[in-house]
């Protein structure tokens, strides 16, 4: 058992100051949605990016830097893909080579093209860094540190592997280079095994907020009492009804709660827990490196740390802070002020990688050789193409 705790006299002045409060709640308006171009189109160019990278992982692990054609059908479940797996390759030839190995009789295979392997090659390079470790690791931290026992399942926190630029593998080459962070625990009851990932201690450096750190700079590093707002940045055509815009006016100003207290004593329809709530989503949204993530893993975090539906909520009260976009097969989260229009304000090491993997997947190709390969019982004709 870690020893990770939270002392309850550490609250004690949020129960004091906030528990007797009254309380107000959500204007009886309806904030509409409005689509985001800008946004949208965020979302929609990283478009099969995440499958992308999940292949290429999988070819690279092989010890021959290759994967058999032949196999490739379990894969469209595995890795969620759009279309068949042999479809997908041929989709992304920049990406991915299908060729005829050397050996007598053998059949089709894929593997990386020397751009992508270049390409890999170079991530790498980011992923072993010190300085990368160490940055994923004080993140990995954080989430925990959000929630009230410090810990999370690991299938949930795999949900949001790919949004933290965690290794795919980061339970066998991150973990053990952190002992004093993190510990592997069981979480099920007696009769059944449910893995996660816990704090060894509670890091109290690492408990400041982006905004809690944003008004510190403001102030010359001097904590005031003025109240902490979230920047609020609304679309072209976009209009809050009057009552709702009142009604934002007086929400910033509530006192801002560091998502890294435990406020869950706010009665859960106060404004004042919502502001909390916003606070978690928000400091949550600045841990993922491309400060997005899918609706559902927002749903699914937000229920386990018993936000319930004010996850939801949330969402739709504050169009101005986080942008639901509909693209790509799914909705998708975005933290708005982190983007300039289509692109992202301050761009993390990892997305410029991940750029590159995107010009691979966009770039056009040039010759072309077919291959038959037995799938399934049946022939398919499929192709190799060399990029140009």
């Amino acid at each position: 058992m870690a020893l990770f705790t939270r002392s309850t006299i550490l609250n004690d002045h949020l129960y004091r100051r906030f528990y007797l409060q009254p309380f107000r709640t959500f204007v009886d308006a309806r904030v509409k949605w409005v689509r985001d171009a800008y946004l949208d189109f965020a979302v929609e160019k990283e478009k099969n990016l995440k499958q992308i990278i999940s292949l290429k992982n999988l070819i690279i692990s092989q010890p021959s830097k290759t994967i058999p054609l032949s196999s490739a059908s379990v894969y469209k479940t595995t890795f969620n893909l759009p279309t068949t797996a042999i479809n997908f390759f041929q989709k992304y030839p920049s990406v991915f080579e299908i060729f005829q190995p050397s050996k007598p009789s053998s059949l089709p295979h894929v593997k990386l093209t020397p751009q992508a392997l270049t390409v890999h090659n170079e991530e790498s390079k980011i992923l072993n860094s010190t300085s990368y470790r160490k940055d994923v690791a004080q993140r990995l931290t954080k989430l925990l540190m959000l929630t009230r026992a410090g810990r999370l399942p690991l299938n949930i926190i795999d949900l949001l592997r790919f949004d933290l630029g965690l290794p795919h593998d980061f339970i066998l080459t991150l973990l053990p280079e952190f002992p004093d962070y993190f510990q592997i625990c069981n979480m099920g009851d007696n009769d059944s095994n449910v893995f996660g990932l816990e704090l060894v201690t509670w890091r109290a450096n690492l408990a400041t907020s982006v905004l809690q750190k944003r008004s510190m700079d403001e102030n010359s590093g001097i904590r005031r009492e003025n109240p902490i707002k979230f920047s609020i940045n609304l679309p072209k055509g976009f209009d809050l009804e009057k009552k709702v815009r009142i009604w934002m006016h007086e929400w910033q100003n509530l006192p801002y709660i560091s998502p890294y207290e435990d406020a869950f004593f706010l009665s859960p329809n106060s404004d004042q827990a919502e502001k909390y709530t916003v606070a978690v989503l928000h400091e949550l949204m600045h841990l993922l490196v491309s400060k997005k993530t899918e609706k559902e893993n927002l749903l699914i975090l937000g229920d386990y740390l018993g936000f319930g539906p004010r996850f939801k909520k949330a969402l739709v009260h504050h169009p101005g802070i986080f942008y639901v976009s509909n693209k790509i097969r799914t909705q998708t989260v975005v933290l708005r002020e982190a983007y300039k229009k289509d692109l992202l304000a301050e761009r993390h090491l990892l997305m410029g990688m991940r750029y590159r993997y995107l010009h691979l997947m966009n770039r056009k190709v040039r010759v072309k050789r077919l291959y038959r390969v037995r799938v399934n019982g049946s022939n398919k004709r499929v192709s190799s193409v060399k990029g140009g």
